[in-house]
Parts: C-alpha cells; sequence; structure tokens
C-alpha cells in the first residue's frame, strides 16, 4: 500500500515542481548560497585561525642530511653552469670532410675517362 502511494507522489513529483519553478529555484539558490559559505568558512577562514595557532618548527631537521643535500645541489648546479658553454656537434649536418688525394671528384652529367 505505502509502495503504491510513493509510485504515485514520484510520478506527480515533476508536475509539482513544473508548477512551482520559481519557488524550487529559489529555494535551490539558497541551499547554494548556504553551502557555499559554509565551505567557504571552513577552508577559508578557519584555516587562517589555525596557521595562527600553528607556531614552532612543525618537523625536526636533521643538519647532517641538510648538508649533504645541500652539496650535491651545489656540484649539480656546477655541472650544470659548465655545460652552458661546451660547444655541441649539431647532429642534423653533415660532418664536412676533406677528399682524398686517391678519389677523383664525380661532375654530374659527365663520364671521366680512367687514365692509367
Amino acid at each position: 500500500m505505502k509502495i503504491d502511494q510513493t509510485k504515485k507522489n514520484l510520478k506527480r513529483l515533476p508536475l509539482v515542481v513544473a508548477k512551482h519553478t520559481l519557488l524550487v529555484c529559489l529555494i535551490l539558490l539558497l541551499l547554494a548560497l548556504v553551502s557555499g559559505s559554509f565551505l567557504y568558512y571552513k577552508y577559508y577562514i578557519l584555516a587562517q585561525k589555525m596557521e595562527l595557532e600553528i607556531s614552532g618548527r612543525l618537523f625536526p631537521l636533521k643538519e647532517e642530511v641538510y648538508r649533504e643535500v645541500l652539496n650535491v645541489w651545489q656540484e649539480n648546479e656546477i655541472v650544470f653552469r659548465e655545460a652552458e658553454f661546451k660547444k655541441y656537434p649539431d647532429p642534423f649536418k653533415k660532418p664536412i670532410s676533406a677528399p682524398k688525394a686517391n678519389e677523383a671528384k664525380e661532375v654530374p652529367g659527365e663520364i671521366e675517362e680512367l687514365t692509367e
């Protein structure tokens, strides 16, 4: 009995919403404003308050490990700076090679005679 009544009410729901469109839009707008202001308060205002409460170091810093990492970074920076001045060959250009003395130059369209 209740299931039939619920099905009947659910079938009428789109008709009721269509008749009271303005009221439904205002209710949805109000819900969006309330939920938006709640999220704004939670993630912006409370976050600022909590940030002020946090003081001191958040984690202990191991000085030895920090120095080792800093040294590695400085070494890498030196290597990168040296690489700026290094000349690398262009992989897209043909290397220019001098012709050998024994080789004859070929000219397109002409046939050279071989002399021995």
